[in-house]
C-alpha cells in the first residue's frame, strides 16, 4: 500500500479528479457525486479514503502507528491505538470532504480493508484486550512451528485451510498466547476469550464495542487464520481439534461474504455515526479487486510494507505443491461464488526501505532510497536476503535470517540500496516460478501496486528486468482502499455489474519493460538463489520459545 504524505495525496487526488473516466451504461455525473468511504488499516499506518462513484479518491487522511519490538523477531502493536487511528483518519478526511462543499449524506456506505493474520484477543465482558496484537510478521512461534509440524495430523492441514504451519497465520499467535499470557488461558476457561483479526477488532468497536458484542469477519480474513475449511468456508472442526481448542471457550466471529447491507453494522459514534458498513476484506484481496482482478489467470502483486502476490484461480480453490498458499481471493456474495487464489507472501519488502533509511541511515527518508540506489549502475555483486521474519513464499525457511553477500572494499551505500530493493524482485520471480508451475499457466504482464511501486527504477531497472516480463503501474494505487470501496459499493448497488468497473484507474497507466536480456536476468537471479541458500539456519532450535 502508498506510503505517500497527505499533501502528495492531495495532488494525486486533484489530478485524478480531473480525469475523464469513461463508464459503460452509468450515469457519470451521478457517479461522480455519489461517495464511499473507505477504511485501510495496513501494518504501519491507517488510512480513511473517500472515493466517488468514478473510483476516484476525492479525500483522505492518513497517520502513522507506534511498532513496538519487545524481542529480537517479535512485532507488537496496541489494539486501542488502531482503533484511535482510524476514528482520527475518519474524522480528519471527512472534514476535508465537506470543506470541498460536499455532504455526509452524500456517502453512501463504508468499507474496510486491513492487515490480515494479525491476531487480538480481549473479554467478551471487559471489551478490553489481554494483550498487545502480535502482528502478522512477528516470529516467536518458531519453536512452536517445529513441535507442531510433529504433531499427528500435521500433514493434513494445509489440504483443508490451505495455509501450511509456519510463524504467518493467527492460529499460531494464539498458540503462543495461552501458553504465555494467563489472563488469556484464564478468560478462555471461563468462556469470555473473544478472538479476532483487526478487521473483527475493528467492527467490533466502530459498533459499540462490548454494549453490542459486534463479532464478525469475512472470509477473505477467515481463511488467514487456519481455523476455515476452504473449501466450504466454516469452521473446521478438525483443525480446531489439532491447535487443541474447544469452540464452546472461544468465540470465534462469524464468517460472512466481503459484500453485504446488513452483516457489517453501523458506525456508532463520531462524524459518520449510522453510516453502514457494507464491505469487509483483507488488504490483499482489497487489491486484488481494486486492480479488477475479476477474471481468473489475473494477478497482482503488492509492495507495501511486505510484498503479496495474488492470482485468481477462479471458483475453486487450488491447493499448491510449490510453497505457495490457497486463500480466498474474494466474495461478492448473493448469487456470487466465492473466488480463490493463489498467493505468494514475502514478509520483508517496503520493511527493508525503511530498515536502510531507519537503522543503516543512508538517507532521511523512504523516498530517497532510489537516488541512493541510482549513484550506481547495479548491485555491484551484492545480495541482502531480507529474511528478518524468516523467508516466507516459495521458501517457507523458518531458521533464516537477514544477511548480506558479496561485500567488498568496493561497496557503497548505493549497492546495498539497490539489493535492499532487488530482495522484493528476486523473490517475486521465484514467487511468478511457483505461480506457473502450479496453474501452468505464464503470467504475460504483472500489476502492481503499493509504495515501492512509485520508484522507476525498482519497477524498470529491477522487478521488470528480473521477472523479464513488462510491470504495469497505475496512476491512482491506492488500490487497497479502492476494493474496499468496491465491495462496499455492490451492496448498495453503486454498481452491480463487474463490466461497470472495466474503466476505473485505467487511464495514464506506465508500462516498464525489461530491458536486459534474459540469459542477464537468469544470472542475477542464480546468484539471488545461492545468498537464499546461504542464509538458512542462523537461527537455534529453541528461538520463540521464550516466556513473558
Amino acid at each position: 500500500m502508498a506510503t505517500s504524505t497527505d499533501a502528495a495525496q492531495a495532488e494525486r487526488n486533484i489530478d485524478a479528479e480531473s480525469q475523464d473516466y469513461q463508464v459503460p451504461q452509468q450515469d457519470e455525473g451521478k457517479l461522480k457525486n455519489c461517495y464511499i468511504g473507505s477504511i485501510d488499516q495496513g501494518t504501519t499506518s491507517t488510512r480513511f479514503l473517500i472515493f466517488n462513484g468514478l473510483g476516484v479518491p476525492v479525500a483522505s487522511h492518513q497517520i502513522e502507528f507506534k511498532q513496538m519490538y519487545p524481542h529480537s523477531g517479535w512485532m507488537e502493536q496496541d489494539p486501542r491505538e488502531i482503533v484511535e487511528s482510524v476514528y482520527t483518519c475518519i474524522e480528519e478526511a471527512t472534514k476535508s470532504f465537506t470543506e470541498m462543499g460536499n455532504s455526509t449524506d452524500d456517502i453512501k456506505a463504508i468499507g474496510i480493508t486491513s492487515q490480515r493474520e494479525t491476531t487480538i484477543l480481549w473479554d467478551r465482558d471487559t471489551g478490553e484486550p489481554l494483550y498487545n496484537a502480535i502482528a502478522w510478521p512477528d516470529t516467536r512461534t518458531q519453536a512452536i512451528v517445529r513441535e507442531l509440524k510433529a504433531r499427528k495430523g500435521a500433514d493434513k492441514l494445509q489440504n483443508i485451510c490451505g495455509l501450511p504451519l509456519s510463524t504467518y497465520p493467527s492460529a499460531l499467535k494464539l498458540t503462543w498466547l495461552f501458553r504465555n499470557v494467563g489472563e488469556v488461558r484464564k478468560t478462555y476457561d471461563a468462556g469470555r476469550l473473544m478472538f479476532g483479526t483487526i478487521d473483527t477488532w475493528l467492527l467490533y468497536n466502530l459498533n459499540g464495542g462490548k454494549d453490542k458484542n459486534f463479532h464478525i469477519t469475512d472470509s477473505t480474513n477467515a481463511s488467514r487464520t487456519m481455523f476455515v475449511n476452504l473449501h466450504t468456508l466454516e469452521y473446521s472442526p478438525e483443525v480446531l481439534d489439532f491447535f487443541e481448542l474447544d469452540p464452546k471457550k472461544i468465540i470465534l466471529p462469524k464468517i460472512v461474504p466481503c459484500s453485504d447491507a446488513e452483516a457489517f453494522g453501523s458506525i456508532a459514534t463520531g462524524t459518520l455515526k449510522g453510516k453502514k458498513i457494507t464491505g469487509c476484506l483483507g488488504d490483499q484481496s482489497a487489491a486484488l479487486v481494486g486492480q479488477l482482478g475479476f477474471e481468473p489467470g489475473m494477478a497482482k502483486n503488492t509492495y507495501g510494507t511486505g510484498c503479496f502476490l495474488l492470482y485468481n484461480v477462479g471458483e475453486k480453490p487450488v491447493m499448491s505443491t510449490h510453497g505457495l498458499l490457497a486463500t480466498v481471493a474474494y466474495n461478492f456474495g448473493g448469487k456470487r461464488k466465492p473466488v480463490y487464489a493463489l498467493e505468494g507472501s514475502i514478509a520483508v519488502a517496503g520493511s527493508a526501505v525503511k530498515y536502510v533509511v531507519n537503522n543503516l541511515k543512508f538517507v532521511e527518508s523512504s523516498d530517497k532510497i532510489s537516488n541512493c540506489a541510482a549513484t550506481v549502475k547495479d548491485n555491484g555483486g551484492c545480495y541482502f536476503v531480507t529474511a528478518f521474519s524468516g523467508l516466507f513464499a516459495p521458501y517457507w525457511i523458518d531458521d533464516a535470517q537477514g544477511t548480506m553477500f558479496g561485500i567488498t572494499q568496493y561497496t557503497q551505500q548505493g549497492h546495498i540500496a539497490r539489493a535492499a530493493m532487488e530482495a522484493t524482485c528476486f523473490q517475486t520471480k521465484a514467487i511468478l516460478d511457483a505461480m506457473e508451475k502450479d496453474s501452468g499457466h505464464k503470467l504475460t504482464e504483472l500489476a502492481v501496486d503499493g509504495g515501492m511501486t512509485d520508484s522507476d527504477l525498482c519497477m524498470q531497472q529491477t522487478q521488470a528486468d528480473i521477472i523479464n516480463i513488462p510491470v504495469d503501474r497505475p496512476i491512482m494505487r491506492e488500490t487497497t482502499a479502492l476494493g474496499a470501496a468496491i465491495v462496499a459499493g455492490f451492496a448498495v448497488d453503486v454498481w452491480k455489474e463487474f463490466n461497470e468497473l472495466k474503466e476505473i484507474n485505467k487511464e495514464d497507466r506506465t508500462i516498464f519493460k525489461p530491458q536486459i536480456s534474459q540469459e542477464d536476468s537468469g544470472k542475477m537471479y542464480s546468484r539471488w538463489t545461492k545468498a537464499v541458500e546461504m542464509s538458512k539456519g542462523w537461527l537455534d532450535s529453541d528461538t520463540g520459545n521464550r516466556s513473558q
